[in-house]
């Protein structure tokens, strides 16, 4: 479906890999803080700004540490806490209004630390080199991280994008294939190829605003209030799914299925100019399924078919494909995918298992209980476990 989710609302975590990044505007509204020693219950006091990053933290005992920010400038800030020697970082705070304090929390060790304060419109600012000894601190500390640039993901992109190239031709034969069917009256036939070239079509993972407008017209879903066979202004698979499982004569969706014809084909034709921006490759490795636990596996987007599991199985695919270019970058910063593989194919596999010999699908609503609730805990599992990897492909700044 079309359906762009928002990085803004994003508030997470990520103790899996130990950076942390919390994204937003505010919190508290407070005066400019006075130094703050580390002792005072793991609580640190720094104010940031364009002309200071930190200056309050000079030393430290290390252990886990809250940091509070404030941001004394009129710019928004982001903050990050990185290794003086390669500015990997550890943490990150974005989006710090003007006045507003965030907290950053980390667990340090034994090494060298320092702040980097970057405003929306101005060079970095460092902050002290704090060296932290003997600290006792050998377990659980946060780990730094490699920041990945726009040139590191120049080639997954172009991967990525030569994937989807390569699966276009298959969408474009299965569409023509179910508008003839709908031409021939043949409705059986139809259902069928509709469901064919509608996983084609999710397995490219429009997630993210992929497709731009052409997801719309393509896959898009009735407006609020209406239904996919109500609303006149709906085009694309929805609606042909509609008229298709509704029982209205196959004449109906023929003006739906050519135009999801042309639609496509112009889809094709305008991919080798499109462009890929490098913060959207990492999100989309985690919004593809996270959007399918939104919108398909709530039967949101179902307008009849009762396919929502196929759309699933396609979606998984359309994950691995986004995260396969990605893996290099991942490993050459320590994250290890194997339990997120594992969990995408114990997924693949739950899914599946709801696909017949005849290749239907168990519709969600023909779930018993417990198969409803393990293909939601099997299914939330995995996203937690590629929420990590839209923070660690974001493009940061450099600092120095």
């Amino acid at each position: 479906m079309s359906r762009l989710s928002t990085r803004q609302s994003l508030g997470i975590v990520f103790g899996i890999v130990g950076l942390v990044i919390v994204v937003g505007v505010v919190a508290t509204i407070v005066t400019r803080p006075a130094a703050t020693s580390a002792a005072e219950a793991g609580t640190v006091s720094i104010s940031i700004g364009t002309d200071r990053c930190a200056p309050e933290w000079t030393s430290s005992d290390g252990g886990p540490l809250t940091f509070s920010a404030t941001n004394t400038s009129i710019a928004p800030m982001e903050l990050y806490l990185v290794n003086p020697q390669d500015d990997s970082v550890y943490a990150e705070l974005e989006g710090i209004g003007s006045g507003a304090t965030q907290n950053l929390d980390a667990v340090i060790g034994d090494g060298d630390y320092r702040f980097a304060c970057l405003p929306d419109d101005g060079a970095a600012v460092m902050g002290p080199t704090v060296t932290i000894a003997g600290s006792g601190q050998e377990s659980g500390l946060t780990p730094a991280i490699a920041p990945v640039t726009g040139a590191d993901l120049t080639q997954p992109i172009a991967d990525y994008q030569s994937w989807i190239a390569g699966r276009l031709p298959a969408l474009q034969t299965d569409v023509r294939t179910l508008d003839a069917a709908i031409a021939a009256n043949e409705v059986a036939t139809a259902r069928v190829a509709w469901i064919t070239a509608h996983t084609d079509y999710e397995a490219l993972g429009a997630a993210y605003g992929a497709f731009g407008d052409a997801d719309g017209a393509i896959n898009g879903t009735p407006a609020p209030g209406l239904t996919a066979l109500d609303d006149p202004d709906l085009t694309g698979f929805h609606k042909i799914e509609a008229l298709l499982w509704s029982g209205a004569a196959p004449a109906d969706a023929a003006p739906a299925a050519d135009r999801l014809v042309a639609d496509v084909d112009g889809l094709a034709g305008d991919w080798e100019n499109a462009r890929i921006a490098p913060l959207d490759i990492g999100l989309r490795a985690h919004e593809i399924l996270e959007n399918a636990i939104e919108f398909e596996l709530t039967g949101a987007t179902d307008a009849g078919s009762g396919s929502s599991l196929a759309t699933i199985d396609a979606n998984l695919t359309g994950t691995r494909g986004a995260l396969d270019p990605l893996r290099t970058i991942l490993s050459d910063r320590g994250y290890d995918l194997d339990e997120t593989d594992s969990w995408l194919d114990r997924s693949t596999r739950l899914v599946e298992s709801f696909r017949a010999a005849d290749g239907s699908w168990t519709p969600l609503a023909q779930l018993d209980p417990q198969s409803r609730r393990t293909l939601d805990a099997t299914l939330s599992q995995t996203v937690e476990l590629l929420a990590p990897i839209a923070a660690i492909c974001d493009v940061r700044r450099p600092v120095s």
